[in-house]
């Protein structure tokens, strides 16, 4: 059976979007929030340990952004992960008309509601973080119906299954996580959207198709800023580029970073540290 390091770390204060943004710069699988602490997934070969974010957190700590820290590490094993993962997943509703819920849970849709059924497991995209809220509600603003879909750094597939839903006609969804790709196929066929989701185990570069409608990448600063020309090319005239996994410092490097490029900054959506862009190519 597969298995996973474990980290449980806890910061003084409790600043859960600052230090999830910093550990998600490493190489890790996912994270859990709890009430007062984050547990960590990475898998087993990861060369991220203790070790190393002890240093990460260290740093905060000498910018008197966090007080105090602590980091447990153990290995566990796959069912074990899957039942930790699991616990506190509960229906989130997105908006007026996204429901994001597990398979474990039972919900029945009121009015015009789309309700997407999502097993995160390890991969990043449950519905319940701010970057992965701000993409879905701009998706409703931005899908008309019969849009070609860019989904990079797809994760559990989520962005990508709210599209087709939202009235999108095909998606290509693009990671380069061999757990990603198989929890987004689980997922896809969860929501019986196999058919129009493409599922691709690799970078942007391994896509071929070019003439997206709609780009989306829920990404760390730095990837974000290294695929930029990749996503450039990608998207047709006029099509729409949406940037989230952002903070709020990350706006003024991003959009310059973008435009420089050719990109037109369309808008910005905010929640609490966390920030979307919209960009259209011009």
């Amino acid at each position: 059976m597969k298995k996973f390091k474990e980290f449980i770390v806890k910061t003084e204060p409790f600043t859960v979007d600052l230090v999830s943004s910093v550990l998600w710069e490493y190489d890790i699988a996912g994270i859990n929030e709890q009430e007062n602490l984050l547990i960590v997934f990475a898998d087993e070969n990861s060369l991220t340990n203790k070790a190393i974010l002890e240093s990460a957190l260290s740093k905060l700590a000498d910018e008197k952004v966090i007080n105090s820290f602590t980091v447990d590490e153990k290995i566990i094993e796959d069912k074990n992960r899957n039942e930790e993962w699991e616990k506190g997943r509960e229906v989130i509703k997105i908006s007026n008309k996204i429901i994001i819920k597990p398979s474990f849970k039972d919900y029945t849709a009121k009015d015009d509601e789309i309700v997407i059924t999502i097993d995160p497991k390890i991969s990043f995209g449950t519905g319940g973080h701010e970057s992965t809220k701000l993409i879905l509600l701009l998706l409703e603003k931005y899908i008309n119906g019969g849009e070609k879909i860019l989904d990079v750094g797809s994760g559990t597939g989520i962005l990508s299954i709210a599209a087709i839903k939202l009235g999108a006609a095909s998606s290509v969804a693009v990671d380069i996580d061999e757990w990603c790709y198989d929890n987004c196929v689980e997922n896809c066929k969860l929501n019986s959207v196999d058919k129009q989701v493409d599922i691709i185990k690799g970078k942007i570069d391994d896509v071929s198709q070019n003439n997206f409608d709609l780009v989306l990448a829920n990404i760390q600063k730095n990837i974000l800023l290294y695929i930029a020309q990749e996503i450039r090319v990608k998207v047709k005239k006029n099509g729409v580029v949406i940037l989230s996994g952002l903070l709020l410092r990350d706006e003024d490097e991003i959009v310059k970073h973008y435009q420089s490029l050719g990109l037109k900054f369309l808008e910005k959506e905010i929640m609490n540290e966390w920030l979307a862009v919209v960009l259209s190519k011009f």
